[in-house]
């Protein structure tokens, strides 16, 4: 679950549109890399291959672009998992989407804020509502799987060796996980409840 760049190598954009959308991606893959913090616009503009007085233009200063990025993976996500793409496409989407989240916070930068809509997190609670007594549990369980993938995605290497199964498979791996995932977003009712519901 390694980050790779999001985008093959540039060609100079042209017209408004691709220009924001190459330097959304060059953002993107940047902060991934480095975090907000320690990438400055002139690094946008230059991976971007777009002049660095349109991208104040277009996006607006460094706060603005954290917020457009998170944005712009947020949708690319959403679009992603709606899509028939290949497991690995969804994989990089996730990771990059994920791995900025982080980033973004730790550099102090209020991602909660700066993301103003969570497409991919409104559908999950959508799929997982139904089972829900309540809306609040619902919203719980969608908090703590998606508090599992990011665990996962940023500390695989560290949780494999301190719990000594850094032998198994990325395969087995994801195996396991996503059960936990589905376990997770399972309402948990008290068992006298589950026996009566049994029966």
């Amino acid at each position: 679950m390694t980050t790779k760049s999001a985008t093959p190598a540039r060609k100079m954009p042209k017209g408004r549109e691709r220009m924001v959308a190459a330097i959304l991606d060059a953002a993107s893959d940047l902060f991934a890399e480095r975090g907000p913090a320690a990438t400055s616009i002139r690094d946008i503009a230059t991976r971007s291959k777009v002049n660095q007085g349109l991208v104040f233009r277009y996006i607006g200063n460094k706060e603005q672009l954290v917020g457009a990025v998170l944005e712009h993976l947020g949708t690319n996500m959403a679009e992603v998992l709606h899509s028939e793409a290949p497991a690995d496409v969804v994989d990089r989407a996730v990771d990059l989407h994920m791995r900025v989240l982080a980033r973004t916070l730790l550099d102090g930068y209020p991602a909660d804020q700066l993301q103003k809509s969570f497409p991919t997190v409104n559908q999950l609670l959508d799929n997982v509502r139904p089972r829900h007594d309540s809306d609040a549990s619902a919203r719980i369980a969608v908090a703590n799987a998606l508090a599992l993938q990011f665990g996962w995605r940023l500390f695989e290497p560290v949780l494999r060796k301190a719990t000594g199964i850094d032998d198994l498979s990325e395969a087995e791996l994801r195996q396991v996980i996503g059960a936990e995932l589905s376990r997770i977003v399972e309402p948990h009712r008290p068992k006298a409840r589950r026996a009566r519901a049994a029966r």
